[in-house]
């Protein structure tokens, strides 16, 4: 099983995805940023499911730097990344 801030953090993601595709209208630049993060973190949630003290940090500074540089182009994803860095930040990942 699961820790709940691991099943928080994929609940988020879903959430996150399914706005992607509600939305229609990212740009390619933001998919492809996205869809690496999206990768990268699932890479880091097993790295420490198999070694819980790998160095995974990282990973809510990128976000950050992804929801700041979005914002203006696409403010109705800014809550949702914000928060994903704040879980980010609280797994220490």
């Amino acid at each position: 099983m699961l820790p709940e801030n691991e099943n928080t953090l994929k609940a988020h993601l879903k959430t996150l995805h399914r706005s992607l595709e509600e939305t229609g209208e990212v740009d390619d630049e933001l998919e492809m940023l996205l869809r690496q993060l999206d990768g990268d973190i699932k890479h880091v949630l097993d790295k420490r499911s198999q070694d819980p003290d790998a160095n995974t940090y990282g990973l809510a500074s990128r976000t950050q730097e992804l929801t700041a540089r979005f914002a203006i182009r696409h403010p109705h994803l800014e809550p949702a990344l914000r928060e994903l860095g704040n879980i980010l930040a609280s797994m220490g990942i």
